[in-house]
């Protein structure tokens, strides 16, 4: 199977050389890494351009937030298995491996992390205890425990995400719900990355939100919403 891992990037020179090569080791000849990035100003761009033809940038320029940065990193995709990827977090070796071999018997799958600080200092806790893990279409779109960084999924499922619909509040929380909807969804406890929590992380992973009820009820209209739309559209190739 070969595996797409798709990065969107956005003032990340901190730490996108720790990710990287953590990533570049566990990839096999046929698999890929495609970064988009959102109009960085500080040199992520010139970290990315030292691993040279390895690493491929596949768009930049200002697109306005992490959602559509993804989506279009993912609209480049050529693998048939598609991994999100943050800027600031590290591979544990094996991980790419794992992925793979849960890709074999299902449409996507969920790994854990250890939650790190700025330094990669373990804060005491797991990824999978910070959101809360949990199954199921339902109870997921009350409370997402889906988490990019942690997901990978078979390219099938791409072909229904794509496009995002208008007003997608969260990529992963959409794709995972739609992987739910439409799948066999596999969840594995086993520790595969640091999950790096700084102050700049661009969501609030296991925080208290602080949106209103009527902004809550929104984000999980459109979302819902949005896994309909994934739901209706046809499998690019399976007919007409």
């Amino acid at each position: 199977m070969r595996m797409s891992v798709c990065l969107a990037t956005y003032n990340g020179a901190r730490h996108i050389a720790a990710q990287l090569d953590s990533i570049l080791p566990q990839l096999e000849a046929q698999d890929e890494v495609l970064i988009a990035d959102d109009g960085s100003s500080d040199d992520t761009l010139a970290c990315i351009a030292a691993y040279g033809s390895r690493v491929r940038v596949v768009a930049t320029g200002r697109v306005g937030g992490v959602v559509p940065n993804f989506e279009r990193v993912l609209a480049a995709a050529a693998g048939d298995g598609i991994v999100l990827c943050d800027q600031d977090d590290v591979w544990l070796p094996g991980r790419l491996a794992l992925l793979r071999q849960h890709l074999a018997s299902c449409l996507l799958v969920v790994t854990n992390g250890t939650v790190v600080d700025d330094a990669l200092a373990p804060r005491g806790q797991d990824v999978f205890g910070l959101v809360g893990m949990r199954a199921g279409l339902l109870r997921n779109l009350v409370k997402n425990s889906f988490i990019g960084c942690c997901m990978a999924f078979r390219r099938e499922l791409l072909e229904r995400v794509l496009p995002f619909p208008p007003g997608v509040p969260w990529h992963d929380w959409y794709i995972g719900l739609a992987a739910e909807a439409l799948g066999r969804v596999e969840r594995d406890a086993s520790v595969t990355m640091l999950y790096r929590r700084h102050a700049t992380n661009a969501s609030p992973t296991g925080a208290k939100s602080g949106n209103s009820l009527a902004t809550k009820l929104r984000m999980r209209v459109a979302v819902a919403r949005a896994v309909v739309v994934a739901l209706a559209r046809r499998r690019r190739g399976a007919s007409g």
